[in-house]
């Protein structure tokens, strides 16, 4: 009769996790909700904005024919848009704009890169 008493005190438990595994409902892959057209989704750990920047949206590629030039030629050349001069080891703001045209300057003050953040 022990024997019997022991197999019922494991044996309860196990009934009970099957009973609760066998409640959850798992969603097929076809039932998963689609994204509304137009709405763009929530970005995730991996697609934040950090690691994948957009396309040239401020059109740095025209003045890439600056680089080279000192960077004092940069306010002379009427740009109507924001933009932003990074010295060489500077400082810079982690904000992202991807409108705004970066000016990135080499240890001699002259231009060495030209893109949009």
């Amino acid at each position: 009769m022990t024997r019997m008493i022991k197999t019922r005190h494991f044996l309860a438990p196990l009934l009970m996790s099957l009973a609760v595994v066998g409640c959850a409902r798992s969603v097929p892959v076809n039932d998963m909700p689609v994204q509304p057209p137009g709405i763009e989704p929530l970005p995730t750990a991996a697609d934040d904005g950090l690691t994948e920047r957009k396309p040239d949206l401020c059109k740095a590629s025209t003045y890439a024919g600056y680089i080279g030039q000192p960077g004092g030629v940069v306010p002379t050349l009427g740009i109507t848009k924001e933009y932003r001069i990074v010295e060489y080891r500077g400082i810079e703001p982690q904000e992202y704009n991807p409108n705004r045209i970066v000016f990135r300057l080499d240890s001699t003050g002259n231009i060495s890169g030209v893109d949009c953040g």
